[in-house]
């Protein structure tokens, strides 16, 4: 091997060694997080299920349809709170990885952004257990058939709020995204404005997708969509013209 393939593997070697310890801490911080909340599984399984218990019908309870599933549903969900609460610091190693690669107004754009995408995920997450899952749970307790007992899979009903904490929780990265999607060239900001009419009403076909039938539960999740669309105009404005400035800046300097 000649000393100029031996100079571009080195650095190619460091860049593996360092992605490789930075994902050993991402995981050792979820295994910490996890051995912290694995004596409360059970409770925190409690806390998730309360918006359905608190509406099942008189009598009515949820079931276990596996012999496992009282052991390893709380583990499993456990386990997703842990990655959920590291996110932060997960974030941090993924910067800390790619901020020496980055210019400088890059770093100041990508730096904010990963903390509001983890916060506005957060949001997401938080909207859909407060405001969404009593509206959903009450419609569809409220909806009985004939010699039909409403009893609920702790197993499904796990997968199921999962699911919708995932769909509110990218649902309100809307901001995120237009700022990047403007930040890139692909659109700006007067063209989304000009589209955002056909982008209200994707808002509110999105939350009839991922609501019950009804209209009140439907403009919880269009409404904050909207806004956030908004913020998400506002804020990219903003980013492009720091760009812009940083971008004159270095050709000055240049």
């Amino acid at each position: 091997m000649s000393s100029v393939e031996n100079e571009q593997t080195q650095p190619l070697i460091t860049h593996l060694l360092e992605l490789r310890n930075r994902l050993l801490r991402s995981v050792a911080a979820v295994l910490v997080v996890f051995l912290a909340l694995v004596y409360f599984s059970n409770n925190i399984y409690e806390f998730i299920s309360r918006p359905l218990v608190d509406r099942l019908p008189h009598g009515a309870s949820m079931i276990a349809t596996d012999v496992a599933s009282p052991l390893f549903t709380p583990l499993k969900l456990t386990l997703i709170v842990a990655v959920f609460i590291s996110v932060p610091y997960i974030l941090y190693q993924v910067w800390a990885f790619i901020a020496p690669g980055l210019y400088r107004h890059e770093r100041r754009l990508i730096f904010p952004l990963l903390m509001s995408s983890s916060l506005l995920f957060y949001c997401g997450v938080s909207f859909a257990y407060f405001v969404v899952f009593p509206l959903v749970f009450g419609f569809f307790t409220a909806i009985s058939l004939g010699g039909v007992e409403y009893m609920t899979d702790i197993t499904s009903y796990l997968d199921f709020v999962l699911a919708l904490f995932l769909a509110f929780g990218i649902a309100f990265e809307v901001p995120v995204a237009i700022i990047l999607l403007c930040w890139t060239g692909a659109t700006d900001v007067k063209s989304l404005k000009q589209k955002r009419p056909y982008i209200v009403v994707g808002a509110f076909v999105v939350g009839m997708l991922l609501t019950p039938p009804d209209m009140i539960s439907q403009t919880l999740l269009a409404v904050p969509m909207c806004l956030l669309f908004e913020i998400g105009l506002f804020f990219a404005r903003f980013y492009t013209r720091r760009d812009e400035i940083d971008d004159e800046a270095e050709s000055a300097e240049e």
